[in-house]
């Protein structure tokens, strides 16, 4: 019986351990389990979260070039200067981090040969190259992101550019090219203002195409236009840069002659007549001679507006023509 029992003893124990064997395997391959599918989650979970910061990462860059695009284009906006345009340009991609070391504009491209180790970026106008950018040490990396925010200046300058040809278009003479009626009077009381703070002479001049009916009667109109345009070619060529020239309807011209006393202006005067009467005028198959007749007002010596410089140059002009035209007729000189 003892041995029986010893026996059973034994059995009891050895299942017990076995027992007990079989429950730690199976708790730990349970732990096991759990842990692998805690390790996939949490793979999981770290490649969502890598693709997460990513899509954070592209979208805090593409709010920065938004930003930066919106800041470019607000502020170049508010100049109708081309270097002002650049100087703005070139400062907000500075405060953007964007590094380079020299960032220049370009409008000949014969000189991009000069440029070997710069980024070139070509600036359009209506589809053609209107000029380039051209910059320097900018990494490879940031090549997009410039030429992104280059574009937008591009855009701005052509603005700029259309501007300008509208405004040039709006004082200029469609037939002549010289500057509209309108635009000369504005000038003029400006200049008429910077003279008289100044302690400055002024000096004014009224011409008239002689006998410009009788070329339109005989040859027409557009032998008429081209010598009214050849007329306005002699008489700019004959004044200074600063001095302001325009077409102050028909055939009559207007000179404004900046800091220029009366001697100075019927000098200058008599040079656009004698250049205009001594030349042949080529209007299509006709060879044309042409003269003009011209009168001369000086501020303050003659008067102090606008209104009345522009009256007594009108009333010499008119003696110019009364006394047998081709000839210049100063205020305050009564030659016969």
């Amino acid at each position: 019986m003892l041995f029986i029992a010893w026996v059973l003893l034994l059995a009891i124990t050895f299942f017990s351990i076995y027992s007990l064997q079989s429950l730690l395997k199976g708790r730990e391959s349970t732990a096991s389990q759990k842990l692998r599918e805690r390790q996939l989650s949490y793979d999981k979970l770290f490649a969502e979260t890598t693709v997460l910061h990513k899509n954070i990462y592209e979208l805090e860059t593409e709010a920065e070039n938004t930003f930066a695009l919106y800041e470019i284009t607000k502020d170049i906006a508010k100049t109708l200067k081309e270097e002002e345009a650049f100087t703005i340009f070139k400062d907000k991609l500075e405060s953007h981090n964007m590094a380079f070391q020299d960032l220049q504009i370009s409008f000949d491209d014969s000189k991009l040969k000069d440029y070997k180790d710069y980024f070139i970026f070509p600036l359009k106008s209506h589809k053609q190259e209107a000029g380039y950018l051209v910059v320097k040490g900018i990494s490879a990396g940031e090549k997009d992101r410039f030429s992104v925010l280059a574009h937008q200046f591009s855009l701005g300058l052509n603005r700029i550019k259309l501007y300008e040809e509208i405004e040039k278009l709006a004082i200029t003479d469609s037939l002549t090219k010289l500057y509209t009626r309108r635009h000369c009077f504005a000038r003029f009381s400006e200049e008429l203002q910077r003279s008289a703070k100044y302690k400055m002479n002024l000096s004014f001049l009224m011409l008239d195409v002689d006998n410009f009916k009788s070329y339109n009667d005989k040859f027409g109109h557009l032998v008429g236009d081209a010598v009214l345009k050849d007329v306005a070619r002699s008489i700019k060529s004959n004044i200074r840069e600063i001095d302001l020239v325009g077409r102050y309807g028909g055939e009559e011209f207007l000179v404004i002659l900046t800091d220029t006393a009366k001697k100075g202006a019927e000098f200058v005067a008599e040079r656009i007549r004698e250049n205009i009467h001594n030349k042949e005028i080529k209007a299509y198959d006709e060879r044309l001679k042409v003269t003009v007749s011209i009168g001369v007002t000086t501020f303050p010596e003659d008067a102090k507006t606008v209104e009345e410089l522009l009256d007594k140059a009108d009333w010499c002009l008119y003696r110019a023509k009364n006394m047998g035209k081709n000839r210049v007729c100063v205020f305050g000189e009564y030659k016969s």
